[in-house]
């Protein structure tokens, strides 16, 4: 079993209605719905931190486009 910390927060009465909603129509729970939702928001800002550090050097490399990856990494 996975160590665990417990996070409370508020959350207008509005979106706790879509919350449930959601989560019935899912079979999830409101925990894992959240779980879930935190950690798709923390690797997008990981991608776009990673992406705004690497694009400068990829562009001084002539490396433009998904096209231009593809044919420096041999797959068009």
């Amino acid at each position: 079993m996975y160590d665990m910390s417990t996070l409370t927060l508020r959350i207008p009465d509005g979106l706790d209605a879509e919350l449930a909603r959601q989560c019935e129509e899912l079979g999830v729970s409101k925990s894992d719905f959240a779980r879930e939702a935190l950690r798709r928001h923390l690797v997008t800002r990981e991608f776009r931190r990673l992406r705004g550090a690497f694009v400068p050097q990829a562009m001084a490399q002539g490396v433009f486009t998904d096209d231009d990856v593809f044919l420096r990494l041999g797959k068009r």
